[in-house]
């Protein structure tokens, strides 16, 4: 699938065609008894096939940033042989709900091959500036908020939910 952006969106000439490498079901919930983000990787639909067979071997891994050192990396299990795999994993951050505006979450998703370097599927950036699923969940502490975002070929792109 091909994704068409208008000049004036995310200042991105329209010209330039990104390819979506499917979508991530995520959930974001600031958990204000504990001092932390919970971030749930749900799922994901319609991802891009990177192995022979026409699937892929998904994991999903995301890193609060700026970089918190090991702590802010966390990554899912690997689902076999998959498009459309279901996660239902969840990773928590310490960190004081007045830092979080001004943070940011990588999520990438990636193939899994054994004894190769695995193989980049696609990327979505979830911060502050702009992001509206960030900002519900930086206005609705502990209540749980899902949204979809797409996955990018082009790690360089910010998406809107």
């Amino acid at each position: 699938m091909y994704t068409f952006f208008c000049p004036h969106k995310n200042n991105i000439s329209p010209h330039i065609i990104i390819l979506e490498r499917g979508r991530i079901l995520v959930s974001l919930m600031y958990n204000s008894q504990k001092s932390c983000l919970v971030v749930g990787v749900v799922r994901c639909a319609h991802l891009a096939a990177m192995d022979s067979n026409g699937y892929s071997d998904p994991f999903v891994k995301i890193c609060l940033k700026p970089d918190m050192g090991k702590k802010a990396k966390n990554k899912t299990q690997t689902k076999k042989k998959t498009l459309n795999p279901e996660f239902n994993e969840e990773f928590s951050y310490e960190i004081k709900h007045g830092e979080l505006a001004k943070k940011s979450l990588d999520i990438s998703v990636w193939d899994y091959d054994m004894g190769k370097s695995n193989d980049f599927i696609g990327k979505c950036h979830v911060w502050s500036q702009g992001m509206s699923h960030w900002y519900e969940c930086l206005k609705n502490k502990d209540k749980k908020i899902e949204r979809w975002h797409v996955l990018s070929n082009d790690s360089s792109v910010q998406f809107e939910d």
